[in-house]
């Protein structure tokens, strides 16, 4: 798998993950540039100098910005670790179910990472998995979110309720989001762009929420709710 980009690339570097190397552009001596290759090297991390032609064949993005980093296929977190890690503590997880747009799935995961959120549940079919352009539209944030991959999205909420999580699914028809008490040991589910939460899973919910909409249109992009949703919870729980 490549990261490509200046920031995804600087994030990746942060992170213990296994990089095979880094392939650089020649004549890249901004002061942003000379110090991402100076971290790269702190790192210990194999770099390649070679024309943008090279990179531009190697870049699946468009968008190189003179740096693709070479890692391993991208490790998924175990759902129970995650689970153990927040015992004895609050904790704020998101579920997804059935978001398959690689670019929304990327736009949650750098919503849950700047959210400082415990966790991401997807699911194995019937949705995007962490690829290079869910790396490079996360801007890196894949690299610091622990993301779980769960053949069935249902037993993963079944094993956060039994952790004493309480699951609300994000939806239209429910309470009001910004009456609702989003503190303690939550999880938020997110349904797919076009077919919401599947209809067994919201049975599964403890509660539905609802972003009140004053427009004509009575929908909002499923990162573009993830994002209202999480950061009313943040206000909540920092308040």
């Amino acid at each position: 798998m490549t990261v490509e980009g200046k920031n995804a690339v600087s994030e990746l570097i942060k992170t213990q993950k296994t990089i095979d190397k880094v392939l650089v552009q020649n004549g890249m001596r901004d002061a942003e540039s000379r110090k991402l290759i100076s971290e790269i090297r702190e790192r210990g991390v194999k770099i390649a100098f070679a024309d943008k032609s090279v990179l531009d064949k190697q870049c699946k993005s468009g968008r190189h910005q003179g740096f693709i980093a070479f890692v391993t296929d991208y490790e998924y977190a175990d759902l129970y670790d995650m689970i153990e890690n927040t015992r004895d503590k609050d904790c704020f997880f998101l579920v997804l179910d059935g978001i398959e747009d690689p670019h929304n799935l990327g736009s949650i995961i750098r919503v849950a990472e700047c959210g400082g959120l415990d966790g991401i549940i997807i699911g194995k079919h019937r949705s995007a998995s962490v690829t290079d352009t869910v790396m490079r539209i996360s801007e890196g944030g894949a690299n610091h979110v622990a993301i779980a991959k769960e053949t069935n999205i249902n037993n993963a909420i079944d094993a956060l309720k039994e952790a004493g999580v309480w699951v609300y699914g994000l939806e239209l028809g429910g309470g009001d989001l910004y009456k609702t008490n989003l503190k303690g040991r939550i999880a938020i589910v997110i349904g797919g762009e076009d077919t919401g939460i599947n209809r067994l899973t919201k049975q599964k919910c403890d509660g539905v929420v609802t972003i009140q909409m004053h427009g004509k249109i009575n929908s909002l992009n499923a990162s573009v709710a993830c994002g209202v949703a999480v950061f009313e919870a943040l206000r909540q729980r920092n308040s």
